[in-house]
């Protein structure tokens, strides 16, 4: 029998989220949202992803960061369920780094995409 999983992260920012999911090219829908599970089982999420299958995926506030709640029997993505949650971190840290380096002054100079997949960049902060 399937069941929904709920696996921790580490995002707490749900813009940062959103922008990250758009960056990778991922169609998802502002919630609340009911995610379909086995049996017509769902679970109510902030920010829900619809599959080919009928089945969806989500992130969902447990009162300290956004769980992916998933029934991952019927998972249809590109990714792995790891390497999904592997983009979606990297992209949520390279918004949240540009959101809270912009409050403090600092301006992105260069970027550059690395062959390993990571991103460097250069900031600067001019003072008075």
């Amino acid at each position: 029998m399937s069941h929904f999983s709920q696996i921790k992260t580490q995002i707490r920012h749900l813009p940062a989220l959103k922008a990250a999911l758009t960056d990778l090219g991922i169609v998802w829908k502002d919630g609340p949202e009911a995610v379909q599970g086995y049996r017509g089982l769902t679970q109510t999420a902030e920010i829900a992803i619809e599959q080919d299958n009928g089945y969806g995926i989500g992130f969902r506030w447990n009162g300290s960061e956004y769980e992916l709640v998933a029934d991952l029997q019927f998972w249809r993505q590109d990714w792995t369920v790891d390497r999904f949650l592997s983009r979606v971190t990297q992209r949520y840290a390279y918004h949240t780094v540009l959101n809270e380096t912009t409050q403090k002054g600092f301006q992105v100079t260069e970027q550059q995409q690395n062959k390993d997949g990571s991103i460097r960049l250069v900031l600067q902060r001019w003072s008075a």
